[in-house]
Formats: C-alpha cells, structure tokens, sequence
C-alpha cells in the first residue's frame, strides 16, 4: 500500500496545497472555490494528509500547514515538492511499470516504457530536465556538506566534478575549503542551471564551467575527479569508457573519487539496494558493494585505496591509476 501514500502526496504537490496554506488556515470549502475542487472531496484528501502529519485540522474543520507540510511549499528552503512530482509522477511509474522486463532482460524500464533511454529523453524535455536537477539536488541533500566534512580536499589545487550538473556538490565543497579551484564538467544542457547557483555561493571567481561528454573526453590535469552518482547511472562497459577518460586526463598523484552508496553484505537494510532496483529499471546502472568497485576499477586502470564513510548514506571511494 505504499504506492497509495505517495500518490497522496504527490497530489498534494500537483495541486499546491501547501502554498495555499501557506497564509494561515483554510477550510476545504475556501480552498476549493480557487482551486476549482469539489469541496467535499477536497476535504476529504485534507483530512487524509493531516493524518499522514503534512496538515492539522482544527475544530472549525480548518486546515494548516505542519513544518512536514512546510516542505511542499515551492520555491522554499528545504523543499521536497519538486522530488515528489518527479519521483511520484508518472515518469517514474512508467518505467516502473516496467520493472518485470528489466529483471528478465537485465535492461532499462524506462527506454522499454519511452523508446529512449533516460538521459536522451531528458536532453529533449528541457523543462522536465530542471525538474530532474532540482530533484537530485533535493533527495542528496545531505551529502554534500556530508562529503565534504568526511574526506580532506585542502591539499588539492584543482577540483574537477565529472557530471556535476548545476554544481551542488562542487559548490559546497569548495565553500568548505577555501584553497581549491573548480572545473565543472557535464553536457550544455545539463550545466545550464549552474552558472545562476554557482553565483548564489558566491563562487563564480574560482569556478570553470565547462561542456562535454565523459564518454568522449574530460577536462585534464586536475588533482581530484569526483563523479558522484555518475557511475551508478551506467552500464559496465560505459562505465569502462568514463573511467578511462578521467584515466587519461589524470595528472601523476591525482585522485579519482567516486561518492555512491556501497552496498553492505548479507541481508542487512540498506537504502543503496532499493535504489539499485531503481538504477536497473530507470538509467539502466546499478549500485556495488566494496568489491564490485574493486573489481570495476581495476578493469579500468585505477587501484581502490580506501573508502571513507560520510554521515549520509554515500561514501568516498578513493582510488589512484594502477
């Protein structure tokens, strides 16, 4: 019945209950009349949510906002609604739909449910694409700040993030440590939010972006490659190309830093194995356990030296060329 719960809630977000709220409390019949809803019905879905926490209904049948519900709000600090209508919505259904033939077949849902694989059909839905941007950002929230306070990026002098998109990551991490500088690395259409971030931290004078493929090429030299949740995107033999690029591009000493979640052993709950489902059936990737990584890399040229745990559900995989 979970589908059930989120289907609530991303009504919720498709119909903006939270920002009609977001002035003080309503009762369904003063919603309804802007909204264009069937009052009843509407109370109705208000009672139900304020019994999942996201409303509380007072003794006049008035409906206000819960810091839970607080996070429905557009456009405000902390906002999950974006995350909701991607994840919720039925882009994501369709391809989960699909999840029968891609555990027969080994192949995506989502280019069986749309003809094309992910990333092409997001390159051709350009307002759907901010919408999957905003998305990453908020369901990895925690990770960057996390990231950043785990592993030690002083020493480096140049970072490159290989698939930053809009530049979260890089952006926290060199406002954590003042010495680096960054290269932000994606395809044009994916890098077109960042400029308008990157400035919002502050960070214009000490980041380049820069277009590109990481199947074709990746900016050269740096100190620090990070691909966060790149790798578990992709196939093994796409995986294969964009490790051997960042391979050669790589300077004597440089790092390459994967941030994933690794999968622990055995039958312990893990987050990263629900999302490995999800990287099967949606990108066509999967997620790996600390041996996988060590296999994977080796078969690209790299040596894993460690992983570093953060405080979110993603590590550090360090490795350097072999």
């Amino acid at each position: 019945m979970a589908h059930w719960i989120s289907r609530l809630i991303y009504t919720a977000a498709e119909m903006n209950l939270a920002d009609h709220l977001a002035e003080g409390p309503r009762t369904a019949a003063e919603l309804a009349r802007p909204m264009a809803a069937d009052a009843p019905s509407l109370y109705r879905l208000l009672r139900t949510l304020a019994s999942l926490a996201l409303f509380t209904e007072d003794p006049e049948h008035r409906f206000s906002l819960t810091p839970l519900g607080e996070t429905l709000r557009a456009g405000t600090a902390g906002s999950v609604r974006t995350s909701v209508l991607t994840i919720a919505g039925d882009l994501f259904k369709q391809a989960l739909e699909q999840l029968p033939y891609s555990i027969k077949t080994g192949r995506s849902g989502f280019e069986q449910a749309f003809g094309v694989p992910l990333f092409e059909w997001l390159g051709n839905h350009p307002a759907e694409a901010s919408m999957f941007n905003e998305t990453m950002v908020g369901i990895h929230g925690a990770e960057p700040a996390a990231v950043a306070a785990a592993y030690d990026f002083s020493e480096f002098e140049t970072i490159t993030d290989v698939g930053g998109s809009t530049g979260n990551l890089l952006t926290t991490i060199l406002g954590h440590y003042p010495k680096p500088r960054g290269i932000l690395f994606d395809l044009p259409q994916v890098i077109r939010d960042a400029p308008a971030l990157i400035a919002s931290r502050g960070l214009r004078d000490r980041i380049t972006i820069e277009g590109g493929s990481f199947f074709e090429r990746v900016p050269t030299s740096s100190g620090a490659y990070l691909l966060s949740h790149v790798i578990h995107d992709w196939s093994e033999a796409q995986c294969l190309t964009i490790l051997g690029n960042c391979r050669r591009a790589m300077k004597p000493g440089a790092r390459l830093l994967i941030i994933e979640m690794v999968l622990v052993a055995g039958d312990a709950p893990h987050l990263g194995k629900i999302l490995d489902i999800i990287m099967l059936t949606i990108p066509g990737g999967q997620e790996r356990t600390e041996q996988e990584y060590r296999d994977l890399l080796g078969r690209a040229g790299f040596h894993l030296t460690r992983i570093v745990p953060t405080e979110s559900a993603v590590s550090v995989v360090e490795a350097f060329p072999a």
